[in-house]
């Protein structure tokens, strides 16, 4: 058996969850831990940026919010068979800690250690919790928080550490940043898994839309669902535009630190990104998130300047072009707000974090 105590850390199928969670392990592995990585087949696709000494553990586990009755009627059972794989996997190589970062899959690792009575920790990305981290949070030690304030449950408090960034965000802290000007300028569109159509419906379209000599200046890097990637790819090719359309770019930080501007959906691991390099975003909450806790991300760095918020109900190709055009044909303004961006970064989020978690293992001791 390998030396060092052992982290278990459980995370949910999306970019939201795993990103922050791949963080913590870069540090942990740092500081002389061992990592394991408890997640289901979803969860699994976005572990490739993973450290490789982080061993990979797939879990049974779903959701009720997707498939339709004999899907939700397993749920159950899938759910149990999870945790009971867990508890064997636990008492086979017992973790000093888990660290859940919500997520359907993340509910195997923190009910079995709650059986075993293990140090357990949450980190909330968002400014409202959760489904599976609002049913925990006042069954485990501590709740970190990525967003300040976030809402919690009566009578559980949470402990403000950012939102953790991958060490190749962390790489390009504070990137210097290039004022659009009367050159090539970059456009990056990131929209995630769930939120990418309503980017590929209006944001070709607001392009299209801008003054010819602005139009010809730009290069556009824009994030969609692979069933839209074709049609992107025809209307920014019709409007003369230079485009890369991919469901998925691997380089996000690379791509971040290039852009004089950055059009995103308001998930906390994007913001932490976006906030660590600095750079100004046009915002656009996804309205069917949970307790709408996009839009609740999204108020610090709009109240900083950081940032404009376009919610769905007003985001079209005519508003966004307005904002494309105030931001981009204003050097001095672009490089105000990213500096402000910058000035609304925790860029030592994974160290906190990981402070935390050691804090909570060292008191579990104790007792």
């Amino acid at each position: 058996m390998a030396e060092g105590p052992l982290a278990m850390i459980a995370a949910g199928g999306t970019g939201g969850h795993m990103f922050p969670a791949q963080a913590l392990a870069e540090e942990l592995l740092a500081r002389g831990w061992r990592v394991m990585l408890s997640t289901d087949a979803r969860g699994a696709r976005y572990a490739g940026g993973f450290p490789r000494e982080v061993a990979l553990r797939q879990v049974s586990a779903a959701t009720f919010a997707r498939g339709g009755v004999l899907a939700k009627l397993a749920v159950p059972l899938r759910l149990v068979s999870g945790v009971t794989r867990a508890l064997w996997q636990m008492r086979r190589d017992r973790p000093s800690v888990v660290v859940g970062f919500g997520g359907y899959p993340s509910i195997p690792a923190l009910a079995a250690a709650s059986l075993l009575r293990l140090p357990r920790v949450l980190h909330e990305q968002n400014g409202v919790l959760g489904r599976v981290n609002r049913i925990f949070a006042p069954r485990v030690d501590a709740v970190a928080c990525g967003t300040w304030p976030t809402d919690l449950p009566k009578g559980v408090e949470g402990v403000h550490t950012g939102n953790p960034v991958r060490a190749a965000v962390l790489a390009r802290q504070g990137a210097g940043y290039i004022p659009p000007g009367d050159y090539p300028m970059s456009l990056l569109a990131i929209g995630g898994s769930q939120g990418a159509r309503i980017l590929s419906d209006v944001v070709p379209a607001a392009v299209a839309a801008l003054p010819e000599p602005l139009r010809a200046r730009l290069r556009v890097a824009q994030q969609a669902r692979p069933e839209d990637v074709a049609r992107v790819e025809r209307a920014y090719a019709d409007a003369g535009v230079t485009a890369e359309v991919r469901p998925f770019f691997e380089d996000i930080p690379a791509r971040l630190s290039e852009a004089q501007l950055v059009i995103s959906r308001a998930g906390a691991s994007s913001l932490a990104d976006i906030t660590v390099i600095g750079r100004p975003a046009i915002l656009v909450p996804f309205a069917a998130a949970a307790a709408d806790h996009q839009t609740a991300n999204a108020r610090a760095l709009v109240e900083a300047g950081a940032a404009v918020m376009m919610p769905e109900s007003r985001f079209d190709p005519q508003g966004l072009a307005e904002h494309l055009s105030l931001v981009l044909g204003d050097p001095e303004a672009a490089t105000q707000m990213a500096a402000r961006a910058l000035a609304c970064a925790v860029p030592d989020a994974a160290v906190r974090l990981a402070d935390l978690v050691e804090y909570q293992v060292a008191k579990g001791a104790g007792r």
